[in-house]
């Protein structure tokens, strides 16, 4: 057991729970993390592709409800009748359009016989880093057209505050701006389509790209396999090295021991104990 000993050094039992975390995390976090994004695209894009054909539906069938949401119909166009809550609008910062920065803005819409939702009016950008004048929408009864949405998670630690003259949030989270308004929303929210009463800057349908997420998913399952093998194969390279000097080593002892010159009570002892 001697000659297994140096797996036992300090050295090696670090390399040993470096290469385990890293296959655990590569199976358990990495590979699943970009799996799931790759199954979260998948399932958008097919959303998206749907609707492309899809005839509006009115809101109230997919969402009859206050507390409804509609998160297979993500991006279905709808139709809905109603008035905007012009006194209740809310700006969304931190938001990307073209590769520049915009503020997103967001009216609860009442809808006639059916519940309140949230609409997305489109974005705007800023005004010297600050929120714009916005063109404020009406209170009349208006139809509108828009594609359903689902509602995000809320940023930790980010909080909302009143700023630059509006309610301004960091997430378009239908639940914390009810909260908000004091007005109850439904849990998927409408982004408005070009062209509708209330409408700003269009925000486009995203294109349909699946991304490299499943590749990369899988590279990760690849690594994680890969990392115990190639803790296996410098293991035995290690033993085989040590076993290559350990031969070497009796070779040259061996060499040594039949070339060493005999002392002269040895060469008398060889002579007279020879005859």
């Amino acid at each position: 057991m001697r000659r297994w000993a140096f797996l036992l050094k300090p050295s090696w039992l670090a390399l040993y729970v470096v290469v385990l975390a890293f296959a655990y995390l590569c199976f358990t976090v990495l590979a699943p993390w970009q799996l799931g994004k790759n199954t979260q695209t998948s399932r958008e894009n097919a959303q998206i592709e749907r609707s492309l054909t899809a005839e509006p539906v009115p809101v109230t069938t997919l969402l009859p409800e206050q507390d409804s949401a509609a998160p297979d119909e993500q991006w279905r166009r709808v139709t809905a009748t109603g008035r905007y809550v012009p006194e209740a609008q809310v700006v969304a910062r931190l938001r990307s359009f073209g590769g520049e920065p915009a503020f997103e803005v967001l009216v609860p819409f009442v809808v006639d016989g059916g519940p309140t939702v949230l609409v997305d009016r489109g974005y705007v950008r800023p005004d010297q880093g600050r929120v714009p004048d916005i063109e404020p929408v009406t209170g009349e009864p208006v139809t509108i057209t828009a594609r359903l949405r689902d509602s995000e998670g809320v940023n930790p630690g980010r909080e909302p505050f009143h700023g630059d003259g509006a309610l301004q949030v960091y997430s378009i989270n239908t639940d914390q701006i009810s909260e908000l308004t004091g007005l109850p929303l439904t849990g998927s929210y409408l982004q408005l389509i070009g062209g509708q009463p209330g409408v700003l800057g269009e925000i486009e349908v995203p294109h349909l790209d699946a991304g490299p997420f499943l590749s990369y998913g899988i590279q990760w399952i690849a690594f994680g396999i890969i990392a115990p093998i190639g803790l296996g194969y410098f293991i035995w390279a290690e033993i085989k090295q040590r076993r290559q000097e350990k031969a070497a080593a009796a070779a040259t002892a061996a060499n040594l021991e039949a070339k060493t010159p005999l002392t002269a009570e040895e060469k008398l002892a060889d002579r007279y104990g020879r005859r």
